[in-house]
């Protein structure tokens, strides 16, 4: 391969910045900067000099040999100044090595074609680095520790062994069979149907923790949506205003509430209209707020609204400060009521967070639902008798396949450069 260079920390100026070089002439490459090396895994401080013996800075440099790097080749590392002129020189004076830019991912892919990492590892790792929130960090730690990997490797040693025992079987088609297999295989295939539905549940949890769950304040013109969402925001996020229909389109305000990403959503007022905009905006409001996970309504008792309410679902009386009544209510201008709403909704997405499980993109779901489905179609095989084993078995090892697809055995080549170009360079 190549030998690929860039810098892995952000661009800009800052404190201290990494640049990172991989690949056979990665030492040779640094060398013309630094002259001699420290030992792998080892720290020197050396000054960087140009080809005409120019100083360019003084860094700490990092060498790691191959395999016990995060490539598995030979990697360097130059810990700088993060002045945007030093980096520009010294990656100027890299370009001069026998050495190229990386591309953006680059180095990451070369962990996966060297076996450091598999591919639902390199998709934590980008949502790692994408990770706002802590409960987004934890999930993504999960994945990166290759904890979906260790399951799938698990399920699939089990299914090799199921189809194997099939397979001796067949081969006894015209003798006398010395063992009944099918109880063992039957339990196999139970054990690993019931691990993936499992996962399959849990996928909704964990792709919202991933993306974000979304919040819908729902209620009529001038109910004072505009005004909680500012309150929940803590800042004038929409334009609040006496006049009713002042919000056409949805707002949408990112917020992390215990841990989790949540997206909460002002919308239109919902009512009829022959204001054609007004109109747009309340459909609008009445499809995104179907979709979203929680709703929090605004609404008069036993008024009726075009979205319904759902389990789970939070309604409250508008305008808590002018309300003489005993109604569970609300006021976004006071603030009674907001810090109680915050922890309601709070507690009602981390109950549902809950239920998550290793399954964190939809590839990985696809992929499942695949292997449960040719699962069910082998096990129902297996119990009919041996004249359908051979079809069982060929229903076993697609579902084999769509297990090592997830962790980039198979079937991948497709989705790799999709996937490492959402990376930056140093990554």
């Amino acid at each position: 391969m190549d030998t690929i260079f860039a810098l892995a920390t952000a661009q800009g100026r800052a404190g201290v910045a990494v640049i990172r070089i991989s690949g056979p002439e990665a030492k040779s490459c640094a060398e013309q900067l630094c002259g001699s090396l420290p030992g792998a895994r080892q720290a020197v401080v050396r000054i960087l000099r140009d080809d005409v013996g120019e100083t360019l800075d003084q860094a700490l440099i990092l060498v790691f040999d191959t395999p016990a790097s995060f490539t598995g080749e030979d990697v360097v590392e130059f810990h700088l100044h993060g002045s945007i002129a030093v980096i520009s020189a010294v990656l100027r004076e890299l370009g001069k090595c026998n050495a190229r830019m990386a591309e953006p991912g680059e180095f990451t892919r070369r962990a996966l074609e060297n076996n450091k990492m598999d591919l639902a590892q390199v998709e934590g790792l980008g949502d790692l680095i994408e990770a706002e929130t802590e409960a987004q960090r934890q999930q993504a730690l999960r994945t990166v520790s290759g904890e979906l990997g260790q399951r799938i490797e698990t399920w699939r040693s089990q299914l090799i062994r199921a189809a194997a025992l099939i397979e001796v079987t067949i081969d006894f088609a015209d003798e006398e069979v010395p063992v009944d297999v099918t109880p063992e295989v039957q339990s196999l295939l139970s054990t690993v149907e019931k691990d993936i539905s499992n996962q399959l549940n849990g996928f909704s949890a964990a792709e919202r923790i991933r993306t974000g769950f979304e919040v819908a304040i729902v209620g009529a013109p001038n109910a004072g949506k505009s005004t909680l969402l500012n309150a929940l925001a803590r800042r004038d996020a929409a334009i609040t205003s006496e006049v009713a229909g002042t919000t056409r389109d949805i707002i949408e305000v990112r917020m992390d509430l215990g841990g989790l990403p949540v997206t909460l959503l002002d919308t239109a007022g919902l009512r009829d209209s022959g204001d054609e905009i007004e109109a747009e905006g309340i459909a609008r409001a009445i499809s995104r707020a179907g979709a979203a996970q929680l709703r929090i309504f605004l609404a008069e008792p036993g008024e009726h609204l075009s979205v319904p309410v759902s389990k789970g679902d939070i309604v409250l009386a508008p305008k808590a400060d002018q309300r003489n009544d005993d109604v569970p209510a609300i006021s976004g201008l006071t603030g009674y009521g907001v810090d109680e709403l915050v922890s309601s909704v709070t507690a009602t997405l981390s109950e549902r967070a809950q239920n998550a499980g290793l399954l964190t993109h939809e590839r990985h779901r696809a992929a499942m639902t695949k292997a449960l489905s040719t699962l069910s179609s082998a096990s129902a095989l297996v119990g009919v008798g041996p004249e359908h084993y051979d079809i069982a078995a060929e229903e076993m090892r697609v579902a084999i396949r769509s297990l090592e697809a997830v962790v980039g055995r198979v079937d991948v080549e497709n989705l790799l450069d999709e996937i490492f170009s959402s990376f930056c360079l140093g990554k």
